[in-house]
């Protein structure tokens, strides 16, 4: 999974000379249009440019540009590794799901046809925490019920933990990435008051110019932590219900092993 988080990272990484570059590829570009162009049809001409401007593509670059890389950048980044991680985690989580009550169904006919060592090989050639802690409970079988709920209690903790694993580097992006727009945005107000100090007269269009460029970065911000912030929450239910899934599992384990145990005296 650490070589799909690089790829992610890296292919997102790779936008970014794109984004800086694309201010002057779309000057050039329509330049190019208007010199080709001739000079009876400027309607048609406007027309294109109009609507190339318009595309969804083209103005995020647009706006990229405007609210200066230097800030948009880190926001950029924020929501490259946060997705990353996301997609990680959620290819993970939906391995991790495990039908337990079919499992449940194959330990017990393990048990009764060939004893714990039987169920052993059921659970061990399953994947999924489920199956992992199982494997564990049947291990502590000789010691006792009451040895293999403490083994089922400890190693659960231990699976949730790798469940939750990376989620508390979502939730920093989530957090960082308004930040970093709040920033970029303060910074941007300071220079438009330095350009108004420098100008000695307030102008409405260099102000609205330099307001509207400094929010944008807060927008990106936010932006980006509304996306992550969903990925979160899915990744927070889908958590959830794996724990649900793990403790009822465990309770019918030991349901069975109770039983097993008993038929067997």
């Amino acid at each position: 999974m650490r070589k799909l988080i690089a790829l992610f990272m890296l292919a997102g990484i790779m936008f970014v000379p794109v984004f800086a570059n694309a201010q002057d590829a779309s000057a050039d570009t329509a330049a190019a249009v208007t010199q080709a162009a001739p000079a009876a049809s400027p309607t048609i001409v406007d027309d294109e440019i109009v609507a190339e401007e318009q595309s969804f593509h083209q103005v995020i670059k647009e706006k990229f540009i405007e609210g200066d890389p230097l800030y948009m950048t880190p926001v950029l980044i924020c929501l490259i590794l946060g997705l990353a991680i996301a997609l990680e985690r959620i290819i993970s989580l939906n391995l991790a799901t495990t039908n337990t009550k079919k499992l449940i169904l194959k330990v017990e006919d393990a048990l009764t046809t060939g004893g714990i060592e039987a169920a052993k090989d059921v659970t061990r050639n399953t994947k999924g925490p489920v199956a992992s802690i199982f494997t564990q409970g049947l291990m502590r079988y000789s010691e006792g019920i009451e040895m293999v709920e403490k083994s089922i209690i400890a190693y659960g903790s231990v699976e949730m933990g790798r469940l939750e694993k990376g989620l508390v580097w979502i939730s920093l992006f989530i957090s960082l990435a308004p930040m970093l727009g709040f920033m970029g945005t303060v910074i941007g107000m300071i220079g438009a008051f330095d350009a108004i100090e420098a100008a000695g007269d307030i102008s409405p269009s260099l102000v609205a110019g330099g307001i509207k460029i400094a929010l944008l970065t807060t927008v990106a911000g936010l932006i980006v932590a509304i996306i992550l912030q969903l990925f979160y929450n899915y990744l927070v239910s889908k958590i959830d219900s794996l724990v649900n899934d793990m403790e009822d599992a465990s309770i019918s384990l030991v349901d069975v092993l109770v039983k097993h145990k008993l038929t067997g005296k």
